[in-house]
């Protein structure tokens, strides 16, 4: 008997050995290197190492398949232009083996689905088109023609084409990201959800309505010379490592850092930079100068105490906001103050949950620094008031003047490596009528106005039987999004679900009716079309768009890449229809970037610039202080503090990463930096909320969360002790994002606050 979808798509509730010491208080180093080691020689071929050790994130090499951290802008260095968890990403999409039609004819799709999803990843490389029909156990062979055709027949047998769903990951090139949208938008829909849904639509959304841009507005020369660097919810030694060598020339050239967030992160302690032997003797740079434990959620009520007493000081003693900036530059000063006096001062540091020596620390800082760039990633943005989080930061940063000039400003720490280059090119489900305007008259066909899917909004749809196929370029749907249980069944009710993968992932195992698994290319590896090795492009966090070009042979003949694949798609669903010569793109992805040109802005000789060894930066009002706001200038905005209590046996959960996985992708079992070594089903907590509950290390536990009546439970947890707030407890996902509910999502930007989940912890 087939198990359930829910089944499948649950992490295995069973335990390793697991073993809990000290963390660190150092990263990278000696260790990094280590595991480096261990991952490379374990994984992948020596050879194909090498070459990509020389190659990764270097000038006319190809870029990192994991975060999108930005490259230096002049020299690299020659012992490796890498972090140890973009090696470990490398050893994933590089793996020394294969896997076809003689695995899937072994292992049933349900077999599979017991596995860890470290086994499932680590099986090995995708190497050719895999189908499974309605009613198998086992996934089969398919030629990419019949895939093609299969797409083809089930979305032009749809009623609508608002009945499917196409979903990007971030690691899609901007070549195969615009054909993408532009393929889904001549089928008729706009149901473009993406991975940006999941993260950093909030800031997208407040930075927006505030500056103008959905972007950072700093680049990476700005980190090195900025007087004071806020790291707020973010841990950089884990999910962005190469932003510690920024951050320690950053202080070596005199800067402050103050690091916000619930955990102290050994990344942002002190940092060991492998590439330096001096430093590795001598035991690193120390990062922060002060670490803030602010409660989970507790972000606007500790940028206001902060805005409240720099308002005081400036009313006794003046020139601590820019006045000149503000009188210049921005709009909604006064309604901002006089909201801002509302608030007392004493509550809000109470509800931050920040002692008042530490605060005194910060706040001086602050008071005496102009020169501020605040960073931040998920710890901000996945709240039900994640747009609040962002504007509060804002603020803050427009009382400064610390907009718009050299060393100051905003980065949004985006994840994987070209999620902003998706969104830049048209992968939106809202995309602005200029945009779609561009799009008819460059291709002749009036793109849908209608508003499409966001992720949240296609599970729903799905669950409810109103979209039909479901076609992910790239990704692992399943275990990125939350609410697991209902999401599975969503999936499972479709006709035909599609995944385009380098390599196996759990979202492969939960399936509609029928499932096609479409093997591409992984960013490292050549991509041989008519015209010669293609080029294709990225955009960083920093909105620098650099080339990328893979350096090794395919793994399996039988591979094309994710250009062809769209192209391929398109040809087999519009056919004669179309407007578009789609497999003319495939053959020369010159062509897609002149259309690039075309249709989206700040592309102007897109081809030329390419070539330039680090790319080139695409505009950015906010850097400039040319605002695009409604109001023509920087708005200033009133924000309320988060209204939620906890009861007495409630604690706030927030899911994080592990230092063993990047997303959704798991390298190992070691979270090395937490001291937490071979186990992934853990609970930290506060040492005294343990006691209370009487609760001891290692205890086995349930973990229940309940929103609006609905109870969601997971099972099998182990305890362990950390220095985490009071009231606050920590689990990694994907293993616990069955506890975040589908309506628990951010207000304007659909979110998943999977960062303050209201659980209970019931013993075993």
């Amino acid at each position: 008997m087939s198990s359930s979808p829910q089944d499948k798509a649950k992490t295995p509730e069973t335990f390793s050995n697991l073993k809990v010491k000290t963390p660190p208080k150092n990263s990278a180093g000696i260790p990094g290197l280590t595991s480096v080691i261990g991952q490379v020689s374990k994984y992948m071929n020596f050879s194909d190492a090498l070459k990509v050790s020389r190659k990764m994130n270097q000038k006319g090499g190809f870029d990192c398949p994991g975060c999108a951290w930005p490259d230096p802008d002049d020299e690299r260095s020659m012992l490796g232009e890498y972090c140890e968890n973009g090696m470990k990403a490398m050893a994933e999409e590089v793996q020394n083996k294969t896997i076809g039609a003689d695995f899937f004819s072994k292992y049933s799709v349900d077999e599979l689905a017991s596995w860890s999803d470290f086994e499932i990843g680590k099986s090995g490389r995708l190497a050719e088109p895999m189908y499974l029909p309605e009613g198998a156990t086992h996934y089969q062979p398919i030629s990419w023609e019949e895939a093609f055709a299969k797409v083809g027949a089930h979305l032009n047998g749809l009623d609508s084409p608002d009945e499917a769903v196409f979903y990007t990951s971030g690691r899609t090139t901007n070549e195969a990201a615009f054909l993408y949208q532009l393929f889904v938008r001549e089928f008729g829909t706009a149901n473009l959800p993406d991975c940006s849904n999941m993260c950093h639509e909030a800031s997208g959304k407040a930075l927006s309505e505030t500056l103008g841009i959905g972007k950072g507005s700093v680049t990476l020369d700005d980190l090195y010379k900025a007087e004071l660097v806020m790291v707020v919810g973010q841990n950089p030694g884990t999910n962005h490592p190469r932003m510690l060598s920024a951050l320690e020339k950053c202080k070596k050239n005199g800067g402050k850092i103050i690091s916000i967030n619930p955990l102290a992160e050994a990344g942002l302690a002190r940092f060991t930079n492998p590439q330096n032997p001096l430093k590795l003797l001598t035991g690193g740079t120390k990062l922060t100068d002060v670490h803030v434990p602010v409660t989970i959620n507790g972000d606007v009520a500790l940028f206001k105490a902060i805005l409240l007493k720099l308002l005081e000081a400036e009313e006794q003693n003046g020139n601590v906001f820019d006045k000149a900036f503000i009188n210049q530059f921005t709009q909604g000063y006064d309604s901002f103050i006089t909201d801002l006096k509302q608030y007392s001062f004493s509550d809000c540091l109470k509800k931050s949950g920040v002692s008042q020596a530490i605060f005194d620390v910060v706040f001086d800082l602050i008071l005496n620094h102009d020169k501020i760039i605040v960073c931040w990633a998920m710890g901000l943005t996945q709240h039900e008031n994640a747009v609040d989080n962002i504007r509060e930061l804002v603020n803050l940063l427009l009382l400064k003047g610390s907009i718009g000039k050299e060393g100051a400003g905003t980065c949004p720490v985006r994840g994987h490596s070209n999620v902003q280059g998706d969104r830049t090119v048209g992968i939106w489900e809202a995309a602005p009528q200029k945009f779609l305007d561009k799009i008819e008259a460059k291709y002749g066909f009036t793109p849908t106005i209608k508003h499409g899917y966001s992720v949240i909004e296609a599970i729903k749809a799905m669950y409810e039987k109103k979209a039909k196929v479901f076609f992910g370029l790239g990704g692992n749907f399943i275990s990125a999004v939350p609410d697991t249980l209902y999401s599975a069944q969503a999936l499972s009710n479709c006709n035909l679900t599609v995944h385009v993968s380098t390599k196996l992932n759990r979202s492969h195992l939960v399936t509609g009716k029928e499932a096609l698994i479409l093997p591409c290319l992984g960013r490292a590896e050549k991509d041989y079309q008519k015209t010669g090795v293609q080029i294709q492009s990225v955009e960083n966090s920093m909105g620098v768009v650099s080339s990328t070009k893979g350096i090794l042979e395919p793994c399996s003949n039988a591979l094309i890449s994710e250009v062809a694949v769209v192209c391929g798609v398109a040809h087999a669903t519009l056919k004669e229809k179309s407007k578009i010569n789609w497999l003319q793109y495939q053959d020369d992805y010159n062509l897609v970037r002149s259309d690039i040109e075309d249709v989206v802005d700040g592309f102007d000789d897109y081809n030329s610039k390419l070539k330039q060894p680090s790319g080139f930066y695409l505009p950015n009002g906010a850097r400039i202080r040319q605002f695009h706001t409604k109001t023509g200038k920087a708005n200033f905005s009133i924000n309320k503090l988060p209204s939620w209590e906890l009861k007495k046996d409630q604690l706030i959960m927030m899911t994080i990463r592990s230092h063993d996985q990047f997303n959704t992708t798991i390298y190992g079992l070691n979270d090395r930096y937490r001291g937490i070594f071979n186990e992934r089903r853990v609970i930290l907590m506060n040492r005294e909320d343990m006691r209370v509950r009487n609760l001891q290390e290692q205890q086995v536990v349930n973990i229940l969360s309940e929103f609006k009546g609905v109870i969601r439970k997971a099972e099998q947890f182990k305890v362990v002790g950390y220095d985490i707030p009071e009231g606050c407890c920590a689990t990694y996902f994907p293993e616990a994002n069955m506890l975040v509910a589908l309506d628990s999502f951010a207000h304007t930007a659909k979110t998943p606050a999977s960062k303050s989940v209201i659980v209970t912890v019931q013993a075993n």
